[in-house]
């Protein structure tokens, strides 16, 4: 799997995306959604962390399982891929948070994940 590139359009939309970032993301280890800055979960957790105003996309594993986010990093990313920071899952919950992106799947991805 890790020889098919997920997103068609990644770098072109968050140029300033670490590589080591994009190449988890990539090869589908790590997951990217971005963050829902309209639903009230965003409008609490701005109150406890003034920086996620600068915030427009996460990234986290696909892999860790619900009871187990507590000991995950999520890493918060700005509007151009920018690392800005990141929380640990003992600080907050992603659930009820994230948006899907405006990244776009490449064809070999779709074929793969259709045959699974």
């Amino acid at each position: 799997m890790n020889k098919i590139e997920k997103y068609s359009n990644i770098e072109k939309e968050l140029p300033k995306l670490p590589e080591v970032l994009l190449n988890t993301i990539q090869s589908d280890v790590l997951e990217i959604k971005s963050v829902d800055k309209s639903c009230k979960k965003y409008l609490n957790a701005c109150s406890k962390i003034p920086e996620l105003k600068d915030v427009c996309y996460v990234v986290f594993s696909k892999y860790i399982d619900k009871d187990n986010h507590k000991y995950e990093k999520f890493i918060f990313l700005g509007k151009e891929g920018e690392e800005l920071f990141d929380v640990s899952g003992t600080e907050m919950e992603l659930y009820g948070l994230l948006a899907c992106t405006n990244l776009n799947y490449t064809e070999e991805y779709e074929a793969f994940v259709s045959k699974q």
